[in-house]
């Protein structure tokens, strides 16, 4: 299902679109799909492209209607949009407004300094979709309160249609919202896979484990063992009595199945360990043993 889609910013003042280098050099790239990142914080506007407001809005106007006149998938990304919108929330409506109305397909609102919480992004989103359908709206959060992964999911709850983020959250600073929680919870949670269709194939949730740790391989990483559903530990269990439990059934302490996400259960022996520990390695490892014997109280000692 991939588009690539080539990503620049919005065209420069005191030129036209058409004589914008950096414009030119998104459709040379002759990509289905464009993405613009425009500022829609008016604080931002002054102090970093030191511009008027009206000047910002002629940009991303400007910058639109080229892109949609060439026939692309045009995609503009609010930047600071939930800062913006917190200190001047007309200002920052008018600016994605802009762009929708010059045609863009996807108006994605960015937490671009991360320090959004969900709630907050839960009650913008259901307002800004009472100004642009949320079949147009997406979702860009960073990670810098560690909840980019819940305000993602938390602005789907609200109305958006595309959230953008990266294979194990990868990101300048905290990191992007993390695609390998994102969308088994997209999937596996009833609150998201009875009310949505995503557009993943749900065979290919069981390889989200393999793609990434793909990726900490190519780029010599250690991968991060507590990732949440494809972390090597977020199925290991080592408290004697939480494995006991688990052998009973699973249900006890897994959320999930770990194999929906290629995921697999691991049973730790360690200072925390029972009986259970002891007997279920030996089991994994094809040992033969009667559960009464003394050996197995001499290695938990």
């Amino acid at each position: 299902n991939a588009k690539l889609t080539s990503f620049g910013m919005t065209k420069r003042s005191g030129r036209s679109a058409d004589n914008d280098t950096g414009l030119s050099a998104l459709l040379n790239a002759n990509t289905p799909a464009v993405c613009l990142v425009g500022k829609s914080w008016d604080f931002h506007v002054d102090i970093a492209l030191e511009i008027s407001n009206e000047e910002n809005l002629e940009n991303i106007k400007e910058s639109a209607k080229h892109f949609v006149k060439a026939n692309k998938e045009f995609m503009f990304d609010a930047e600071h949009f939930f800062d913006g919108y917190k200190a001047n929330s007309n200002y920052a409506v008018e600016c994605i407004k802009t762009a929708y109305d010059q045609g863009a397909r996807w108006v994605v609102l960015c937490d671009t300094n991360g320090g959004t919480l969900p709630h907050e992004i839960a009650k913008i989103v259901s307002e800004v979709a009472k100004v642009i359908p949320g079949n147009n709206l997406g979702i860009h959060a960073h990670n810098d309160t560690g909840n980019a992964v819940s305000n993602s999911l938390a602005a789907v709850l609200s109305g958006v249609r595309q959230v953008q983020g990266t294979i194990n959250g990868l990101g300048e600073r905290c990191g992007n919202a993390n695609l390998m929680s994102v969308i088994p919870t997209l999937h596996l949670k009833e609150t998201y896979s009875k009310n949505y269709e995503i557009n993943i194939k749900k065979q290919n949730i069981g390889k989200l484990t393999q793609c990434s740790r793909l990726l900490d391989e190519i780029l010599n990483r250690k991968p991060n063992q507590h990732l949440p559903y494809v972390g090597a530990a977020a199925f290991s269990h080592k408290g004697g009595l939480h494995v006991s439990a688990v052998q009973k059934d699973p249900k006890t302490y897994e959320h999930i199945n770990p194999e929906d996400v290629g995921n697999v259960r691991n049973i730790v022996v360690s200072d925390q360990s029972g009986k259970s520990n002891i007997v279920s390695r030996l089991k994994s490892i094809g040992i033969v043993f009667k559960q009464d014997d003394p050996k197995i109280k001499k290695l938990l000692d």
